[in-house]
């Protein structure tokens, strides 16, 4: 084996760089490089080599406080944000749901074992929930997770049974659950990640009826009461089909 494949698959030196890159957030935009030593546990030298190689590509910029993010992530960043950015018919829709529902409107997408927002609608409520674009979340709880894993492969669900604190037990749970939520149409959560968090979530499906995203509304549980999931999901499912009825085979595809 190359000396610089590791055991995951990857390419070491890749993800050496990738290490040192998720170093900076919106929290600490610029990082020492002594920060950068200490966080991944290199020698000094591998850190400087691997910076300077970024800093090459504009990936990183020295400032007197350390590094922070280059010129070239803009680039990437600005590929990504066209590429990936909703339709705006499908944005007029989520602001119209939002709007009537008081909730936060979610769309995501199913990553291997992980839910990704790919777009987000913000409740105007002072108190509400808030996931960031490009978001992770776990498969294994939560009413975006029951609608995408409609249809999901038994290997799959072990897969996501096993990253969930229940064990791979839970895949009987995760099947039930699709099951479930692809007979009503629709899924409910009430505080199975987060406490005090309801959710309701409906599929959005291509033609052919693959699931390929999740739309969905949450926020406190006080204001949304079981009493009212099946009107929430009926305003969702409306919107969802609305989303549909534009063609895509998936939510982020081309844009005619």
């Amino acid at each position: 084996m190359d000396a610089e494949q590791g055991a995951g698959g990857g390419v070491r030196s890749v993800r050496r760089a990738l290490d040192i890159l998720s170093l900076l957030t919106e929290d600490q935009p610029t990082v020492p490089l002594k920060d950068m030593v200490d966080a991944t546990g290199l020698p000094k030298t591998t850190v400087v080599r691997l910076v300077q190689t970024l800093e090459q590509y504009g990936l990183l910029w020295a400032t007197p406080g350390g590094y922070t993010a280059g010129p070239g992530l803009w680039r990437w960043a600005h590929l990504a944000h066209t590429s990936w950015e909703l339709p705006p018919d499908t944005q007029k829709l989520l602001r119209e749901l939002v709007d009537r529902r008081g909730e936060t409107a979610n769309l995501m997408i199913r990553r291997d074992v992980h839910r990704v927002c790919v777009a987000q609608q913000e409740s105007p409520q002072p108190l509400r929930h808030v996931v960031r674009v490009g978001d992770e979340l776990p498969l294994w709880a939560g009413a975006s997770s029951k609608v995408l894993l409609i249809g999901a492969t038994d290997g799959l669900l072990q897969r996501v049974a096993s990253q969930s604190p229940h064990g791979v037990a839970h895949v009987e749970q995760l099947r039930l659950w699709a099951d479930e939520a692809n007979a009503q149409g629709y899924a409910v959560s009430h505080g199975e990640r987060d406490i005090g968090l309801t959710a309701v979530a409906v599929p959005i499906r291509t033609q052919s009826g693959v699931v390929v995203a999740s739309l969905s509304l949450s926020g406190p549980s006080a204001r949304i009461p079981e009493v009212a999931t099946a009107d929430f999901a009926r305003d969702l499912l409306d919107t969802a089909a609305r989303i549909a009825s534009h063609g895509f085979q998936h939510p982020l595809g081309p844009r005619t």
